[in-house]
């Protein structure tokens, strides 16, 4: 892979180590509104992709789904500055990335407030030229949409990128949208999930990013 002048992100289970609290999060929301739960395995799968796809499989009622949206932010955002942390080794990472001159964008299935206080809870706000969240597109990852939001903001193609995620949902984004993907295996899926998306690499450490973007130093 040609070093890459944009990189661009994901944020759970990429940056942050938010998967358990997430996991958690569904799981009070099945308890409070008497739902079947779903298994840690399926509510893993869904990581990725907004919350209102996945409570879109239980009803098809936007104010349900609300309601349900409502209690797992409530429930989230009590918890997420004690439990949330970065994963070892990503801020240097995405430091020395941006010290190269690359440019860099963050592209999450979480809502743009969401994933703006992740960042600054991590040190990380200021280093990120764009943020594109599941409320700033109309079509959310899979879809390509998100990713070429943050192209458009950046002034870039496709064939100038790299998305690094760690879901098969950040790479079937990422490859849909033209760009090089590189998946990261820190998060809570198995480096097979992630191979099966064609990725351009398949990384086991934030130095191992580094070299496969062609930036040396910090992780």
């Amino acid at each position: 892979m040609h070093p890459p002048r944009i990189v661009l992100f994901d944020l759970d289970g990429t940056l942050i180590d938010s998967i358990d609290l997430i996991v958690d999060s569904y799981l009070h929301v099945f308890t409070t509104h008497r739902l079947p739960p779903l298994t840690r395995a399926q509510i893993v799968e869904g990581i990725g992709t907004p919350l209102w796809t996945v409570f879109g499989e239980f009803t098809s009622d936007r104010a349900t789904i609300d309601a349900w949206i409502a209690t797992y932010r409530e429930y989230n955002l009590a918890h997420h500055d004690t439990r949330v942390v970065a994963f070892p080794g990503v801020v240097d990472m995405v430091r020395a990335i941006a010290s190269a001159g690359r440019r860099l964008g963050l592209v999450t299935s979480k809502n743009h407030a969401g994933a703006l206080r992740g960042l600054e809870l991590i040190g990380l706000r200021s280093v990120f030229e764009v943020v594109v969240g599941a409320d700033d597109v109309t079509h959310p990852k899979p879809h390509p949409e998100p990713v070429l939001r943050a192209l458009e903001l950046l002034g870039g193609v496709p064939g100038e990128a790299v998305y690094i995620g760690d879901s098969h949902h950040d790479l079937a984004c990422g490859n849909a949208a033209g760009a090089a993907t590189i998946g990261v295996t820190w998060g809570p899926l198995p480096r097979e999930r992630l191979l099966a998306e064609r990725p351009a690499a398949v990384c086991e450490t934030p130095a191992e990013v580094l070299r496969v973007v062609g930036v040396s130093g910090g992780a």
